[in-house]
């Protein structure tokens, strides 16, 4: 976004900002969190959090409904659409730059050590998408070795299903090891999963829907997105491959995705934009792909301490608003707080596959999984956390903060 004055490279906040730290006052990501007993959502700067409420209270932030700060969620803020978002950021920054520091502002930011952070926002649907053809193709040649790698479809739409969204939680939740039906030696058998899955995804949240009936535009699809997200959709691929045809993925799925805490404006990320990956043969006209739409966003996967993954978002073959105007073409309506992910972000070398899956080839051979072991897939007691940046020449270093969690030891099953 030329001309943004909130991406400006010279500007510097009142509050410190670590070096390399994934929120400068150029991010000013949206998060909702818990301190003193009351919950308000806030803007990440470097280590600290921005009271929104507080700050709206006191009269730094106008034009905005009363309350809609000291809520529980980002949804109704989500809802007024771009003009109150870029204002807010507007006048988010102008609240912490060196130069427009206001009365009292020193007691609406407070440490973000000492606040907890919740799901940012009330999840009315959830989509999952499969948009990333390297991650495709792998999956295709490890089950179905004598046929094409890709489905049909594949090239000419952005393959999705309907995920859970009661089942999304907050960076830092464990996840219990799941049960469900898999093969057994003489038939099905009801257990823990033992093929465990990380996804590396990237999210996006719809803040205004479309009235049912009426499809997005392309074009215009972006209009409609508030920002982005970490998705890690973990899998149970035992499960998954017993269940999912012939209507896709259910329990395999379903036991938890987890989100980051923080919710990145497609604003802050103007600076890295860049060209989609070419697509052939050419989309359908609803899905054809306008300007730099695409986003240049580095991933990164650690297990246990130890890097296994860094991907590049930009290789992505479809777009988020390529992926919003399929999902509403049929009329479907998008709504304030939708979660739509990618799908698994993978690219083409070994060192940059989004997942257990890709990595082990089907668990065929081990890697490295820190604290001197191996894996296939995860453990009980593994921790999985998957970073995003973007940085270049010219631009401040922006960040999506973490996205982390747990697998905790299945409980009781049903019997």
């Amino acid at each position: 976004m030329s001309g943004d004055p909130t991406i400006d490279p010279a500007l510097r906040s009142w509050v410190p900002v670590p070096d390399g730290s994934d929120f400068p006052i150029q991010n000013l990501p949206f998060g909702v969190f818990t301190a003193g007993g009351a919950t308000r959502a806030g803007v990440a700067i470097g280590d600290h959090v921005l009271d929104l409420a507080a700050a709206h209270a006191a009269g730094a932030l106008d034009r905005l409904p009363d309350g809609v700060f000291a809520a529980s969620t980002l949804n109704g803020f989500m809802a007024l659409g771009g003009g109150a978002w870029r204002r807010t950021r507007e006048q988010v920054s102008a609240v912490l730059t060196e130069t427009g520091r206001p009365p009292g502002a020193d007691g609406w930011v407070l440490p973000r050590a000492g606040v907890e952070m919740l799901l940012p926002i009330e999840i009315g649907d959830y989509v999952d998408f499969y948009s990333s053809i390297h991650h495709a193709t792998n999956v295709g040649m490890m089950f179905r070795p004598d046929a094409e790698p890709l489905l049909p479809n594949w090239r000419h739409l952005p393959v999705g299903y309907h995920g859970r969204s009661s089942s999304v939680v907050v960076s830092g939740t464990p996840v219990v090891r799941p049960h469900g039906q898999r093969r057994g030696p003489t038939g099905p058998v009801f257990a823990p999963t033992e093929r465990l899955d990380l996804e590396l995804e990237v999210g996006f949240v719809t803040g205004v829907g479309n009235p049912l009936g009426t499809a997005i535009p392309v074009t215009s699809a972006e209009t409609h997105i508030f920002g982005m997200c970490l998705v890690n959709d973990w899998s149970a691929r035992d499960i998954q491959a017993w269940e999912y045809q012939p209507l896709g993925p259910f329990l395999g799925k379903s036991f938890a995705t987890t989100m980051s805490p923080w919710i990145v404006t497609l604003d802050a990320l103007a600076p890295f934009r860049v060209p989609p990956p070419h697509q052939e043969p050419p989309p359908l006209a609803y899905l054809a792909p306008t300007g730099d739409s695409a986003i240049d966003l580095r991933l990164e996967v650690e297990l246990n301490g130890q890097v296994i993954s860094r991907p590049r978002f930009g290789d992505m073959y479809w777009t988020p608003a390529q992926q919003l105007a399929h999902a509403t073409a049929n009329g479907a309506n998008a709504r304030s707080g939708d979660l739509y992910a990618s799908g698994t972000v993978s690219g083409a070398t070994p060192d940059t596959l989004g997942c257990l899956l890709e990595l082990t080839w089907n668990g065929n051979h081990s890697i490295d999984a820190g604290r001197g072991e191996l894996r296939t897939f995860l453990e009980d007691g593994d921790t999985v956390v998957l970073r995003g940046w973007c940085e270049r020449d010219g631009a401040v270093r922006i960040g999506l903060g973490e996205c982390a969690g747990t697998v905790l030891p299945a409980r009781g099953g049903v019997t």
